[in-house]
């Protein structure tokens, strides 16, 4: 009598895989040498203060910047050798907004899928606009819109073509409460959805409310990377003292 063999199955390649990423500009070392890997389909959180070097990481990942030292890929094609691929894979949304104010929330969708080449522009966009809960405001200039029905529809645009990574480089910056929870909401339902989202913010509670993983990132290094409860376990206990 044989037992019966395991079958192992091959772990998938991570979605983003960063390592030792440096860059520099003279004497100035904003990074110093980033790790770290984001799963397929997970909001992966990149933590850290203004001038950390968030921004930097994310416009390095996404082709805009070259590296000083180490390597990078995303969806499996490397940064510094196959950006066009790179390019294919992902959509970035910056801190300020792409929707241009003097188009209808339709007619921005409209526009990017065609610079896209993309056919039956005008079904696509109908269907951003439903999955985002824009529909009744489709027909309206984006400059009527609130700071977080523009945002959702940034975030719209960034989507067409179906790209499997979305970099968010604080995405709720100057955004109201109710606006930051629209933002919030929409971010989980992509990854739902199955696109990974790496999600660079300065906002510790955006951290805590919507990522998988969470990096933090302080002057140029990785500090801290693990699940919100694998984190606070790193934090000693606190203790409450009574004065009477």
């Amino acid at each position: 009598m044989t037992g019966a063999t395991a079958v192992r199955r091959p772990v998938p390649a991570p979605a983003i895989h960063v390592q030792g990423l440096e860059k520099s500009y003279g004497k100035n070392h904003v990074l110093r040498g980033v790790d770290f890997d984001v799963e397929r389909g997970c909001v992966f959180a990149l933590l850290g203060s203004n001038g950390a070097g968030k921004t930097t990481a994310v416009r390095i990942l996404s082709t805009l910047l070259q590296p000083t030292a180490g390597n990078a890929t995303v969806n499996g094609f490397a940064v510094g050798g196959q950006p066009g691929r790179v390019r294919e894979s992902i959509s970035l949304t910056g801190q300020f907004s792409a929707v241009d104010e003097i188009l209808t929330g339709r007619e921005n969708l409209i526009l990017v899928a065609r610079l896209r080449h993309l056919p039956h522009a005008g079904t696509l966009a109908d269907e951003l606009l439903e999955r985002f809960s824009l529909t009744g405001a489709g027909g309206r200039r984006a400059a009527e819109y609130s700071g977080g029905m523009r945002r959702r529809l940034d975030i719209a645009m960034s989507l067409i073509g179906n790209p499997p990574v979305l970099f968010l480089d604080e995405p709720t910056t100057g955004l109201d409460p109710e606006a930051r929870l629209e933002v919030w909401q929409a971010i989980r339902e992509l990854a739902q959805n199955g696109t990974t989202v790496l999600l660079a913010t300065q906002y510790l509670d955006e951290a805590e409310q919507i990522a998988d993983r969470i990096a933090i990132l302080h002057h140029g290094r990785i500090i801290a990377n693990g699940t919100l409860a694998e984190l606070k376990l790193l934090l000693p206990p606190a203790t409450v003292e009574y004065v009477e």
